[in-house]
């Protein structure tokens, strides 16, 4: 019987993991890097083992590392969670070997399946070679053959294209990974992404978990996953299922993994099966009321499943919440998460709390928040509310894309596919700021002051404070008059330093206002306090490029110097960020400038990066 589980992996999985062992009375032990030291998986877990890695990315990937601390802290088991070492058939040896119980499948079902090609071919599907691939092909997609989440993976729309592509994935994937294998694979323009939960014993049993829809995807990491995927007919969930319980059955498949899907009408293309817990696991387990990493744990101490799983009962929605401006190319961003909670009754996995510092070492995600409800249409609507009332104070996140995304009508139809956000993001991220909010701010901010005592025979001044929100600068003028606290017509109900209440037409607006210095949060609005007079100081060169997050620069294009001719929209500099390659491209036609970065190189959010002079009209 299973002890003391060492959890090989970080975040909110680590922080997940933890809580059912803690649940069951097994210890944890958790590892991390210097970067995480501290990090809320290591206040979870029962003791802790510093592991030490090049650089903070490669800590997780060091799987002779994590042996000798699973030893050293008396941990009799080793779980992988998802990412990093959790699909390297060598590690799951090397805990055997150890004399460790490997909660997962056997490494032989692994290496048949965690390489995406082995996996293809393991079901009749010849991957397309790169050197073969024609004009008649496009658009095609480049994919790691190892791992997941995105990374490594690159649509290719022009033949001239391919190249970068291939080499842009196998350094992603490498990073990521540790592998830079990739191959390519048709692209269909308008599939959805449909999997399938399995779970397997040693004693000849496999489940088929219902399905699971994940189609609403950026940079192809899933954004919005859903149980069940809605719109399949009987006849199609049921090929799924056979089609996934074959996957299983075909590598003796031990423990919990996922069998994904293409499906373009009633169609369905095998992509991959992920040797191991997905992400969107949760969903599966709201719907058919189960703890799937205490079956994991059952599993690996050999008991038996039972003939047939639970039965499946209503709808569970998740939405991943990211780090990341969806409105500026997805940027990652990073600083202090000061709160941030959700309604009573939603489920909320993290690896953050208040006052954690958000890095540029890993994946952006702050956490998955899911709704469970007895029909899909409850579900998402628990969902979005939970997420406009959630406390979300810090960096820039996804929440207000997420909301909008699931009360969109081609969502809320389950007409959805994986171009959703190719069609619709620029209407999702449009601004639409609360136009009080600024005042909301100002009035709290001036809660207490000596111009809001006694009433005075004689009205005060207009004041006013300003404001950037939304990408632009506001300003809040308010004065104190014999009627009250006024602004533009609107009258101030109530103020103090968190609540302000507007009555606007005869509507009373309540808003809940939150400072952490300049950074101001109200609602759901984040603004950031500007000073009353600008700094004439602050000035940068017209063409400026900044790094638009903090990162490392890992390529600069070939032969570009001080001096080169650049066409806009050209590729310049590569950033490395959150296992995320992001490029850095002309904005206009012209002169490079200056260019004071170079490979390898540590550069700040805002750091200039190159200076692109354009060609005179």
């Amino acid at each position: 019987m299973i002890t003391t589980v060492l959890v090989a992996n970080r975040g909110e999985i680590a922080c997940r993991i933890a809580r059912t062992c803690a649940e069951l009375g097994i210890r944890t032990v958790a590892v991390h890097s210097d970067a995480d030291a501290g990090a809320l998986h290591t206040r979870v877990a029962d003791t802790g083992v510093r592991l030490p890695g090049a650089t903070p990315a490669e800590t997780y990937l060091r799987g002779d590392l994590v042996v000798k601390a699973a030893l050293a802290a008396g941990a009799d088991a080793v779980h992988p969670g998802y990412g990093f070492l959790s699909e390297n058939p060598g590690f799951a040896r090397a805990v055997q070997d150890a004399g460790l119980t490997w909660i997962g499948p056997p490494p032989r079902a692994i290496e048949a399946m965690a390489s995406k090609t082995r996996a293809k071919e393991l079901m009749g599907i010849a991957p397309l070679a790169a050197d073969d691939v024609t004009e008649a092909d496009l658009p095609v997609l480049v994919k790691a053959a190892a791992g997941g989440g995105g990374r490594g993976m690159r649509i290719v729309r022009r033949l001239a294209d391919l190249r970068a592509a291939l080499e842009a994935a196998r350094a992603e994937a490498a990073s990521a990974f540790g592998d830079g294998e990739v191959f390519v694979e048709p692209y269909i323009e308008d599939g959805r992404h449909v999997e399938v939960q399995i779970l397997a014993d040693t004693h000849g049993t496999v489940w088929t978990l219902g399905t699971r829809d994940c189609s609403l995807q950026r940079r192809h990491q899933k954004v919005v996953e859903e149980a069940p995927a809605p719109g399949l007919t009987s006849k199609l969930t049921e090929r799924l299922h056979r089609l996934a319980e074959r996957a299983a059955r075909s590598v003796s498949y031990v423990g919990a993994g996922t069998v994904e899907f293409l499906v373009a009408g009633d169609q369905a293309h095998f992509l991959e099966m992920n040797t191991r817990l997905q992400v969107e696991h949760p969903v599966t387990e709201a719907v058919f009321g189960l703890d799937l990493v205490a079956e994991q744990i059952r599993v690996a101490e050999g008991h038996a499943l039972p003939t047939t799983p639970p039965r499946a009962r209503g709808h569970a929605v998740e939405a991943r919440l990211y780090a990341e401006d969806p409105a500026h190319d997805w940027a990652p961003q990073t600083g202090t998460l000061h709160r941030l909670t959700v309604p009573h009754g939603v489920r909320l996995d993290t690896g953050y709390t208040d006052g954690d510092t958000i890095g540029v070492h890993y994946d952006p995600m702050l956490a998955k928040i899911v709704t469970h409800a007895p029909t899909r249409a409850e579900a998402i609507r628990k969902l979005a509310g939970a997420l406009t009332a959630a406390e979300i104070h810090g960096p820039v996140t996804n929440r207000d894309l997420l909301v909008r995304s699931l009360r969109h009508d081609e969502f809320t139809t389950g007409r959805m596919d994986t171009g959703f956000y190719d069609r619709h993001l620029t209407d999702l991220t449009a601004p639409t700021p609360d136009p009080y909010a600024p005042l909301a701010a100002a009035l709290a901010d001036a809660h207490g002051r000596s111009r809001f005592g006694a009433w005075r025979n004689v009205p005060s001044q207009p004041q006013t404070k300003r404001y950037a929100m939304a990408g632009e600068e506001h300003e809040a003028r308010y004065q104190h008059t014999r009627q009250g606290l006024t602004a533009d017509g609107v009258r101030v109900v109530h103020t103090d330093a968190r609540t302000v209440v507007l009555d606007v037409d005869g509507v009373e607006r309540r808003y809940t206002v939150s400072a952490y210095g300049d950074e101001i949060h109200v609602n759901t609005t984040r603004l950031t306090a500007l000073p009353r007079f600008p700094d004439p100081t602050i000035q940068l060169a017209p063409g400026s490029l900044l790094a638009p997050m903090p990162g490392t620069v890992v390529r600069i294009a070939e032969d570009l110097k001080p001096g080169s001719p650049v066409q806009a929209g050209q590729p310049l500099i590569w950033l490395e960020a959150m296992k995320m390659q992001h490029r850095i491209t002309a904005p206009v036609t012209g002169t490079l400038g200056a260019l004071p970065v170079t490979p390898g190189q540590q550069v700040e959010m805002g750091a200039l990066l190159a200076v692109v002079e354009p060609d005179a009209l």
